[in-house]
């Protein structure tokens, strides 16, 4: 099973997957004139503003859904295992891929906002990949490809987030806790089964407001910790910084040989951080209240470079400063040893363990438990976060059968299918928990990679509402007014959420005067 697995993911992750990513970052830069540039202290104010009503959350609830979602094991393992594989140099990848991801990042949340939609049950803003796939070309011969391309980002979706990707971070969470304090991986597992069913049941207002206390709270703290390590270490940056750009491009003797992965695991590794391009990201950007999509677009941009250039790079340089790193060739821990820095113990495993062991450096004994706690929450969040997408997308495939989510409904079909990923989420954080970390990452990989495909294809061909609502924000600031999205004046048919949110603003606004 596991080199079926591998085989499946090196077919995903083929390099068209990495040039694809890498090449809709460069074109969605120039289309946007280096939106994630020139706006960047509007995504500061933003990120602070708006509204939360009982239909939606905030602008930065929906920032903390997101980055619930972002911020997770990839920030840690996944650096060190990047590291591991690709050399100090996929940490220049990674910050590219962040860099132009959060172009992407601002596309894909823009049109999530724009085509978002209000649950007809719940009342609550559901939006994402399936919703804009299916509306932006409704009034097109179109149509009916483009919904069944929905249905299938949808279907692709409710596995990955509910199947696929859980068992990474239950893994990981339960890897760090049993090197920090002999845990067992069951006791990890049950334990977060209990907590993750608690979570979930209370929907996505209750999702929301965990995560906006757990998620900045705990990535303040680690970049903290992190930095003061670093800092401690602060002799060591310039062979730190000039190790990552040699290896990143080949000047390093002895990783020239695997320039190419430093590529490749660089971009796999960032993007599974980040998220940017995968479709995760509009699903709790389209949650917010605001008043023009844009501001959400600007918003979610910025969470990448939270994700990617502070929290990765946070955890990069602890683990090269602290020469906790060992970097094989072959793409495998079993393959032969091609440099280390030398702090790491020989039975160290590709992982958490780099960076248990750097901070160990400076707090010996202390690694291993303020690595695992911080695991511990920004997995738990993560998970939570990928049930929230798992719950919008099977909602969009059951339409009208979809339930009211309180527990214990049953006797309809969509409540019992409801049910069902509950438990199928339940089941893979405790299955990820006790499995290898191989076979955890292929699975995560798989899901990255195939939503990643469907997704940057797709807001490829619907890029366009996008940049009509980016000019039409700047235009309306530049007038020194508060941005309001009018779809008809710009020509942006199918989002129907906006057209009757901006009759009923009109009619409040006519009655007001009145």
């Amino acid at each position: 099973m596991t080199e079926f697995l591998a085989t499946i993911n090196e077919y995903i992750w083929s390099n068209a997957l990495i040039y694809l990513c890498l090449a809709a970052g460069v074109y969605f830069s120039i289309r946007s004139r280096f939106v994630q540039v020139r706006q960047f202290p509007e995504m500061i104010r933003l990120m602070m503003s708006g509204e939360k009503s009982p239909s939606g959350v905030s602008s930065f609830q929906a920032l903390t859904m997101s980055l619930s979602g972002r911020v997770g094991t990839g920030n840690i393992a996944g650096v060190a295992t990047a590291i591991a594989f690709g050399g100090p140099g996929a940490l220049f990848w990674m910050w590219a891929v962040a860099f132009l991801g959060a172009s992407t990042s601002f596309v894909e949340s823009t049109l999530g906002q724009i085509y978002k939609t209000r649950d007809r049950l719940t009342g609550e803003y559901r939006g994402g990949p399936a919703y804009y796939f299916s509306k932006a070309m409704a009034h097109t011969p179109a149509a009916s490809a483009f919904k069944i391309y929905g249905f299938i980002f949808a279907a692709v979706t409710v596995l990955a987030c509910g199947l696929l990707l859980p068992s990474v971070q239950s893994n990981s969470m339960a890897s760090a806790m049993h090197q920090a304090w002999d845990i067992s991986e069951w006791t990890v597992a049950v334990g977060t089964v209990i907590v993750l069913a608690f979570v979930i049941i209370g929907g996505v207002k209750r999702i929301a407001a965990f995560a906006s206390i757990v998620v900045p709270f705990m990535a303040i703290v680690y970049i903290a910790v992190a930095l003061v390590i670093v800092i401690a270490n602060a002799t060591e940056l310039p062979s730190v910084i000039r190790l990552i750009f040699a290896s990143a491009f080949g000047a390093d003797a002895a990783f020239g040989a695997i320039i190419g992965s430093a590529v490749m695991w660089g971009v796999k590794r960032g993007v599974y951080s980040n998220e940017a391009g995968q479709g995760t990201g509009p699903h709790s950007a389209a949650a917010a209240e605001v008043s023009h999509p844009a501001k959400q677009g600007l918003v979610q941009a910025f969470a990448v470079y939270v994700d990617t250039l502070f929290i990765c790079t946070a955890t990069g340089f602890l683990i090269l400063s602290t020469g906790a790193y060992r970097v094989f060739d072959g793409e495998s821990a079993t393959g032969p040893v091609l440099a280390e820095g030398g702090a790491l113990p020989k039975d160290a495993a590709v992982g958490p363990a780099f960076a248990q062991v750097g901070f160990d450096t400076l707090w010996s004994g202390t690694g291993a438990t303020f690595v695992a706690v911080s695991l511990a929450f920004f997995c738990l969040t993560t998970i939570i976060a990928y049930y929230y997408m798992a719950e919008t997308n099977l909602r969009f495939l059951l339409g009208k059968y979809a339930p009211i989510p309180v527990p214990l409904i049953r006797g309809t079909i969509g409540s019992n299918i409801t049910l069902l990923l509950q438990a199928l989420i339940l089941v893979s954080v405790a299955v990820g928990a006790v499995s290898t970390a191989t076979d955890a990452w292929t699975l995560g990989d798989i899901g990255v990679g195939l939503m990643a495909w469907l997704n940057i294809i797709g807001i490829i061909v619907l890029q366009q509402p996008a940049y009509k609502a980016l000019r039409d924000y700047e235009r309306q600031k530049k007038a020194g007014l508060d941005p309001v999205f009018d779809p008809h004046a710009l020509d942006i048919p199918g989002a129907t959420f906006w057209e009757t949110y901006r009759r009923t603003t009109d009619k409040d606004h006519v009655n007001t005067k009145m």
